[in-house]
C-alpha cells in the first residue's frame, strides 16, 4: 500500500473571548487538525472598531484624551488574553504551524476577508447560539460568514452541557 501524502491545509479558526470560541477551537483541534500533518492553523481575532462616541459621550461632554486612551489600552488586553488562551490550547500540536492573527474591524467582514485574502480551505467557529430576537438585532456572524465565504465554514456548537458552565 503507497503512502498517502496529505495535502498541506490551511484552517482559519475565528476566536473571540466567548467560550464558543474556544470550544470551536478545541474541537477543531481534537477533531480536524492531524498531527504532523503539515497543517497551518491561523487563529484570527477579529478586534471590534471602537463604538464611535465621536469623543462626545450622552451628555454632550467631550472624552477626554485619557479616557480614549484607556479604552484602547483595554481593547488591547482582551485581544492579547484572547490570544494567550488560543496559544495554550495549542501547545500540544506536533508539526502544526500556528499562526496568530489580529485585525481590525467588524467580525463578519473580517473573517470574509481574511479567508479570501489567505485562501484558506476551511473556517472553523463556534456558535453563541443567540435566539431568533437577538440575531435580528445583533446579526450573526456565523450565518454571514457561511453564506459569504467561498471554502468550507464549519460552525462548532457548544453542547448543552458545556454552556451550562459558563
Amino acid at each position: 500500500m503507497a503512502d498517502v501524502v496529505a495535502k498541506e491545509r490551511k484552517i482559519l479558526v475565528a476566536i473571540d473571548e466567548g467560550e464558543e470560541s474556544a470550544y470551536a477551537l478545541s474541537w477543531c483541534l481534537k477533531n480536524i487538525v492531524l498531527e504532523n500533518s503539515k497543517d497551518t492553523l491561523v487563529l484570527l481575532y477579529a478586534k471590534p472598531p471602537r463604538a464611535v462616541y465621536t469623543a462626545l459621550d450622552g451628555t454632550g461632554y467631550l472624552f477626554s484624551s485619557d479616557i480614549m486612551a484607556t479604552m484602547d489600552r483595554y481593547s488591547n488586553e482582551v485581544a492579547e488574553c484572547v490570544i494567550e488562551k488560543a496559544k495554550k490550547l495549542c501547545r500540544e500540536l506536533n508539526d502544526v504551524k500556528v499562526d496568530m492573527r489580529i485585525e481590525h474591524g467588524d467580525p463578519r467582514d473580517v473573517i470574509c476577508q481574511m479567508a479570501e485574502k489567505l485562501g484558506v480551505d476551511m473556517v472553523v467557529m463556534g456558535s453563541h447560539g443567540y435566539g431568533a430576537i437577538k440575531r435580528a438585532f445583533l446579526g450573526s456572524v456565523s450565518n454571514h460568514c457561511a453564506q459569504n465565504v467561498k471554502c468550507p465554514v464549519l460552525i462548532v456548537k457548544t453542547p448543552k452541557s458545556a454552556a451550562v458552565n459558563k
